[in-house]
C-alpha cells in the first residue's frame, strides 16, 4: 500500500507546476488560452499575453474563476514588436518573478494565395512574428531560466512545416523555420538545463484556422486522411503543454511534436 502511494505522490509531482512562472503569448483565445488554462490548473502562476487587453482580461478572469485563486495574469504586447515583448517580460517579472516556462504561440498568416503575389510587408510580417519574436522572447527570458538552473521552452510550429503549399507558402516556412530554431536553441541551451521543443498542430477548430473547416467539403476532406477521425480541438493540446512544461519532459529537448490525430506520422 505505501508502495503505491508513493508511486502516485511521484506521478504527481512529474505534472506539478506550483511555484513556476508561465509566459504564453497569443493566449487570449484558441489553443494558447486552452494551454493557458491546463498550466494553471496544474499549479503554475500564468501571464498571458495578446494584443487586446479586453479579451486578455476576459479570458485571465474566466481561468481565475475556474481554478479559484487569482494566477492568471493580463499584459498585452504585439509580438511583432520587440519594445513591447521587452515590456510584457519585464511585467512578468514583476507580477511573478523569473520566468520558468515559455509559450511563444503568437502567429500571424496575413496572406492566403501563391507566394508569387505575396506582398514584401506580408512576407516581413509573417516571417517578423512567427519566427524573429520567438528568437527575441528566447533571448530575453532564456537569463531567467539559467539563474533558475533549467527552464522549458515551447514554440508553435505547425504540420504545415512538413509540406508546401499553393496557398499557404510563406506560412509554413515560416513554420518550418520554428523548427530550425528550436533546433538550435535546444543545442545551444541543453548545457543549461534549458529544453526548447517545438508543437506543430494540424487543424484545430479554432478561429485562426476557421477558413481551413469551417466549410464542410474541407473538413470532411481532412478528416478522411485523420485515422482518429476528427479535427483537433484546442483542449488537445493541453496534455502536451503541461507535459513539456513539467518534469515529465526533463530528457526530451529540440523536437518538433504533432498534434494531429496519427495524420501527420514519420515526419
Amino acid at each position: 500500500m505505501e508502495k503505491s502511494i508513493e508511486k502516485e505522490i511521484l506521478m504527481t509531482n512529474l505534472f506539478d507546476l506550483t511555484g513556476k512562472t508561465c509566459l504564453l503569448t497569443g493566449a487570449s483565445k484558441g489553443m494558447g488560452k486552452s494551454m493557458a488554462i491546463a498550466l494553471a490548473q496544474h499549479g503554475g502562476t500564468i501571464i498571458i499575453s495578446s494584443r487586446k487587453i479586453d479579451v486578455l482580461k476576459k479570458t485571465a478572469e474566466e481561468i481565475n474563476e475556474t481554478i479559484g485563486e487569482e494566477r492568471v495574469f493580463p499584459v498585452a504586447a504585439n509580438a511583432g514588436r520587440k519594445d513591447e515583448l521587452e515590456n510584457l517580460v519585464n511585467a512578468a517579472r514583476q507580477l511573478s518573478g523569473k520566468i520558468d516556462v515559455l509559450v511563444c504561440n503568437a502567429g500571424v498568416n496575413p496572406h492566403y494565395g501563391p507566394m508569387s503575389d505575396i506582398s514584401d510587408e506580408a512576407y516581413d510580417k509573417t516571417m517578423a512574428t512567427n519566427v524573429k519574436s520567438n528568437h527575441w522572447l528566447c533571448q530575453m527570458v532564456v537569463p531567467d531560466m539559467v539563474e533558475r538552473g533549467g527552464g522549458s521552452i515551447m514554440i508553435t510550429s505547425s504540420v504545415g512545416a512538413f509540406e508546401p503549399s499553393l496557398n499557404l507558402g510563406t506560412y509554413h516556412i515560416s513554420k518550418l523555420a520554428v523548427i530550425g530554431l528550436v533546433r538550435n536553441l535546444a543545442a545551444e541551451y541543453g548545457p543549461q538545463n534549458i529544453r526548447v521543443n517545438a508543437v506543430c498542430p494540424a487543424i484545430i477548430k479554432t478561429d485562426f484556422a476557421k477558413a481551413l473547416w469551417d466549410d464542410d467539403l474541407k473538413a470532411k476532406e481532412a478528416i478522411s486522411k485523420i485515422p482518429l477521425g476528427r479535427l483537433g480541438e484546442p483542449e488537445d493540446l493541453q496534455g502536451l503543454a503541461v507535459f513539456l512544461a513539467s518534469n515529465a519532459s526533463s530528457y526530451i529537448t529540440g523536437q518538433a511534436m504533432t498534434v494531429c490525430g496519427g495524420g501527420y506520422m514519420w515526419r
